[in-house]
């Protein structure tokens, strides 16, 4: 039996769109999706989810010195993932 992704599969802007406060909300319908965890696993690995999360990042405030070097080395992990994907786009 072959499964068939949905169109919204893995697109960060249908899965998580932004809602007119400029905060991103789950879409209901995906609660009932067999696939809702993959789809935002794969939605979030793309390039526009690695700079959601980034600027996520720069939400959470970095409480000393060891916060500040996780923040650091979380930011440069995304965009070590960022120029990856970009190239494979090439």
């Amino acid at each position: 039996m072959t499964t068939t992704q949905r169109d919204c599969f893995g697109v960060l802007d249908k899965v998580f769109p932004m809602e007119k406060r400029g905060l991103r909300e789950i879409v209901e319908g995906c609660f009932e999706c067999r696939d809702r965890k993959a789809c935002l696993k794969a939605a979030l690995a793309t390039k526009q989810g690695l700079e959601f999360r980034s600027d996520l990042l720069l939400r959470v405030p970095a409480n000393g010195i060891i916060g500040r070097l996780r923040r650091w080395s979380d930011k440069k992990e995304l965009h070590r993932r960022m120029r990856q994907a970009q190239g494979k786009m090439e």
